[in-house]
């Protein structure tokens, strides 16, 4: 796998992991506060549900091909649990070297 390309990917879907948190959160918003309509869940439910599964596998992807410690590996699976916390971390680990391409490749 060329790392520049799992670095870009990793970052792509960190955003897309939380933009799809952000739409799950306002469709339960609007099925349980004002209780007008499902249809916010029953579309970014299972959207979310895939991008979910998407960034656990690109951030072992990454992991593996970056060479990320066990550490740095299990904060970026661990991010994906909370909302928004996938582009926080993609921020923390490109300002301190995490997504830099290593220079043999």
């Amino acid at each position: 796998m060329n790392p520049r390309t799992v670095a870009l990917a990793f970052r792509a879907v960190a955003v897309a992991e939380a933009l799809s948190w952000v739409g799950l959160l306002a469709g339960m918003y609007v099925k349980y506060v004002p209780q007008t309509s499902e249809a916010g869940v029953q579309f970014f439910g299972p959207v979310h549900g895939a991008v979910f599964v998407a960034y656990l596998v690109v951030a072992l992807a990454a992991a593996r091909v970056l060479g990320w410690s066990r550490w740095t590996t299990l904060l970026a699976l661990a991010a994906s649990v909370p909302p928004l916390a996938t582009v926080v971390f993609e921020r923390w680990a490109g300002r301190t070297g995490r997504l830099r391409v290593p220079a043999r490749a």
